[in-house]
């Protein structure tokens, strides 16, 4: 087994991978960090389980595949139905206990000056919300609506989390 890293030096090492728009991505790998870009009216869920570092990030666009079953055949992180189920049976796959789990959103914005005619930002806030009452869960921190952009990482190792806006970078964690 290779000796430890000192603090802060595993990060130079550290593998990011990146979460299109309508994707998703899971990993319980230590050197792995998720990250996900431009979420606008998109939503971005990230999972983390604290025991196995399981970690899952979704970056899903639309609330309901129903308005394109073909697509959500071929893409399902793209709507909240398909996708929420979906990352949660890859989180699964890398040993992640939903139970257990801490969840962060963030997204659901309008950014088109302040004005969403067809409201999907708030219909997709909606349609986790509904996933996440029908399931018993509940996220631990979110940042959603407004009228800004949202840039979201994960990294894996600590469940340390990034959100850049147009007003800065901040750093969250789960208590």
């Amino acid at each position: 087994m290779p000796p430890a890293l000192p603090p802060g030096l595993g990060s130079l090492f550290a593998q990011r991978v990146v979460v299109g728009v309508g994707d998703m991505a899971v990993s319980n790998s230590t050197n792995a960090i998720l990250t996900t870009y431009a979420l606008g009216s998109c939503i971005g869920l990230i999972a983390y389980d604290p025991v196995t570092k399981a970690s899952g990030l979704l970056h899903y666009m639309l609330p309901d595949s129903s308005i394109s079953p073909e697509k959500a055949k071929t893409q399902p992180s793209m709507f909240a139905d398909t996708g929420l189920p979906g990352m949660f049976r890859a989180f699964l796959g890398v040993k992640g206990d939903v139970r257990r789990a801490k969840f962060f959103v963030a997204g659901g914005a309008s950014v088109l000056n302040g004005t969403d005619p067809f409201k999907i930002g708030e219909r997709n806030i909606q349609a986790l919300e509904a996933y996440f009452k029908a399931n018993g869960l509940r996220p631990n921190l979110h940042d959603v609506g407004g009228t800004h952009n949202r840039t979201i990482s994960i990294e894996v190792s600590t469940g340390a989390i990034s959100m850049k806006t147009p007003n800065g970078t901040q750093q969250l964690a789960f208590t």
